[in-house]
Formats: structure tokens, sequence, C-alpha cells
């Protein structure tokens, strides 16, 4: 045919019929190769599966930072230099263990100067309970005794001299004045009487109380001392591991300034802060996994604390999670993510989070396989794993969900489903979680 035409272009005689039958045998040509090279529509390849029933777990992710479960930065309570340290940096100490000691000698020599006045309050506190009251109140009774004893004379020589008078053996005068007498030893003896009862209530209460000061005084001002001295031995309130000691032996420490921190890492707490609604999920208790930096394995761990408060700066929560540490692995200050087991549901239908697809107003939907084409349909959906999520309404367990190639998919697509993937590439068809 090629050469046909090109013989007829080359004559120029060539008749116009013929020319037309050349053009459209060339048209008929390119026309026939066209058909030849279209491939016919196979279909998109995407992967799918039914919806699965079994539990699952909502999983809270937030950061947190690990701390010390207890934590001690000793402050000085005396201004002194540091004679001695017992201890290193990453020493492993007990509650009560002697850390170092600053010097105390003029604290000692201030504590044995008021060690001999307390001592000297306690012989005048003797002294004044056991010998000087008890004989002033001995004095009072013996006037007592005195004036009793006479006033009970002049009472016996009034009554006699009474009788004599009756009889006229006597004078009215002398039995006036023996009344009279009787009258005076009666004043006297209530008088001493009275003397007796101050001694005892008033004096001997005051004299006493006197010396009970002055010996509490002096007793105060010892145990000041003494505590002074014990200021100057620096101990470790808890159980744990010195993380820091900023000073040298040699050095003055000062009130307000940590001498040493003392840190209990056998178990840390991961502080992290999340939403109050997702908060309201969590209970005390429930369990975590904490993923430190340069840790392969995640790191189990329980809610310890759920802040009831919000935090006034972020309005979030603040919930701690308790890590067992005694191994010692773990290390204050470090960065971590956290993951916390919230609300579960043993028994619902699950697909994976890849399979849905999220629109511009926020509405869920999945596309599943009918007929061999993709169709979407909306589903409402409820808590997730992280790798699987909930679905309330609309799916049937019957119904394959496409699970990766969905994004873009026209509805009423073609699709072919591959072959399920080996264990290496589970994770992308959501069974990892399974």
């Amino acid at each position: 045919m090629t050469a046909f035409c090109s013989n007829a272009t080359s004559t120029t005689g060539l008749k116009p019929r013929r020319m037309a039958m050349c053009a459209i045998a060339l048209a008929a040509l390119l026309l026939s190769g066209c058909k030849k090279q279209a491939a016919p529509q196979t279909g998109v390849t995407v992967q799918a599966e039914h919806p699965q029933q079994g539990p699952v777990a909502e999983h809270i992710q937030a950061d947190a930072v690990l701390a010390p479960v207890a934590q001690a930065a000793i402050v000085p309570k005396i201004t002194a230099p540091v004679k001695q340290f017992y201890v290193q940096r990453g020493s492993v100490v007990h509650a009560g263990e002697l850390l170092a000691v600053l010097d105390n000698r003029d604290l000692k020599a201030a504590a044995l100067d008021n060690k001999g006045a307390y001592e000297a309050a306690q012989g005048a506190y003797a002294l004044a309970t056991g010998a000087q009251i008890p004989q002033e109140v001995q004095a009072a009774e013996v006037a007592v005794a005195q004036a009793k004893a006479n006033l009970t004379m002049n009472q016996q020589l009034v009554k006699s001299r009474t009788a004599l008078f009756a009889e006229g053996a006597i004078p009215g005068q002398l039995l006036d004045t023996s009344r009279a007498a009787l009258v005076q030893a009666q004043g006297a003896y209530e008088t001493a009487v009275k003397k007796l009862d101050a001694v005892r209530k008033v004096n001997q209460a005051a004299g006493i109380q006197q010396a009970q000061g002055q010996l509490i005084s002096a007793k105060g001002r010892y145990e000041g001392a003494e505590a002074q001295i014990a200021y100057s031995e620096i101990r470790s309130p808890i159980d744990g591991v010195v993380t820091a000691r900023p000073l040298f032996a040699g050095e003055t420490a000062s009130p307000g300034t940590p001498l040493l921190t003392v840190m209990d890492t056998s178990t840390l707490i991961a502080k992290a802060h999340i939403a109050q609604q997702e908060a309201q999920e969590l209970k005390v208790g429930n369990e975590a996994t904490v993923q430190v930096p340069g840790i392969a394995k995640p790191v189990s761990a329980k809610v310890a604390l759920i802040s009831p408060a919000l935090d006034p700066g972020s309005t979030t929560v603040e919930v701690w999670l308790r890590i067992d540490n005694r191994a010692g692995v773990l290390v204050a200050g470090s960065p971590v993510h956290a993951s916390i087991t919230g609300r579960t549901v043993a028994h619902t239908m699950t697909i994976p989070l890849s399979a849905v697809l999220t629109a511009q107003d926020g509405s869920k939907s999945v596309m599943v396989v009918a007929n061999g084409a993709a169709q979407p349909r909306p589903v409402t959906l409820g808590i997730n794993d992280g790798h699987d999520v909930q679905v309330l309404s609309g799916l049937a367990p019957s119904d394959l969900v496409i699970t990766s190639g969905s994004y873009g998919l026209d509805p009423g697509t073609k699709v072919k489903i591959s072959p399920a993937k080996t264990d290496s590439g589970a994770g992308a068809n959501g069974e990892e979680g399974n």
C-alpha cells in the first residue's frame, strides 16, 4: 500500500479518484495500528479484608518526663566549712546514713557551756524543792503548833478561873485578864494558820515555779546547742542515690544552697499531661507502656495518680505513671512517650485504621468492594488502639473493606484484590494489632 501510494503521488497525471482511494487506505492502516496498541482495563490493585470480631482498647498517647518517686535536696541549716564528705555522686545511701560533716568546734564549745548552766539549774531546782522551801513550811508549822498550845493553855486557864470566881476564891479582875489573854491567843493561832497556808500555797509554789523555770530555760539552751552540733552532721532523709554534690571538702556550706541531692530511683514516675476528656476515662491502676529513647521494648507502667484539678496554664490533667526501676536501667529526667490504656470493649467489630477515610467536614467513611468495584460507605466509629478502630455502625461482617489503596479511588472504580502480605508487611493490613 505504501509503494502504491508512493507511485501514485509521483505520477503527474494521477487522477483525483486514485488520490482519494490512497487517502482512505492510509487512514484505515493508521486506525488498525492504534487499535492493536490499546490495552484492556484490568482494575486498580488494592488490599481488602472483612471486619474482625474481638476486643479493642483505647490507647491515650502523651509525652512525659521521668521523675524520681522521692527526692531530697539536703540544705544545711548552719554556715560552716565542709570538714569531710563520706559519699560521692552515684553512691547508694540509706535513710539516716551520715553523708558529710561540717566544722563544728565552736558549736561543741557552746554546747559544753550550756551544759554547765543546765546542770547548775538542776542543782538550784533540787535545793528549792528539797531544802529551802520545806524549812519555811516547817517554821510555819512550828509557829502554828506553838500558837495552838498557847490557845489551849489560855482556854483551860479561863475555865479554871471561871470556876474559882464562881466560888468567890478570886477577884473578877483576874478572870477578865485571863479572858483577854485567851482572845489574844485565839488571834495568834489564826494568824499562824493563815501564814502556814500562805507558805504552802503561795510561797512554796512560787519558789518551785521559779526554780523550775530556770531549769527549763537552761535545758532549752543546752538542747539548742546540741541541735546546732547535730546540724553539722548531714544525714540522708531517704533511701536512694546521690545525684548531686556541688561542693568539695573545705568549701563553705550555707543555708539555702543544697549541699547534696539524693533521689529514690527504685521507682520512677512518668508525669504526663492529657486532655480532660481523655482523663475522665482513666482510673488508677490502668495499664500503660512507656517508650524510652535507647530502649527497644516499651516499659510497663501503671496509672498511679490522676490530678483532681486542671493545670491552669495548659488546662490539661496531670497523670502519673508508676514504673518499676529496681534494675536501675531508666534515668530520671529522660523524656519518654507514654501510651495509656483507657476504655476497653471486650467484643466488638473492628477494622484497620488504614481503611478509614476522613472528609473535610470530619465525617468518616470506608471503601468496600461490591461487584468488583469500590463503593463508599459512611461509618460511625468508636475507640481505637492505634491499629484497629471500633465500628459502631455502617458495616456488616460480610463486607469486604479496602484497607490499602482506597485513597483517591472514585466510586465505581474497578479493583483487583491483591494476595495477603507476609508477616513482614502485616502491619499494612492492620493485622499486627489483632
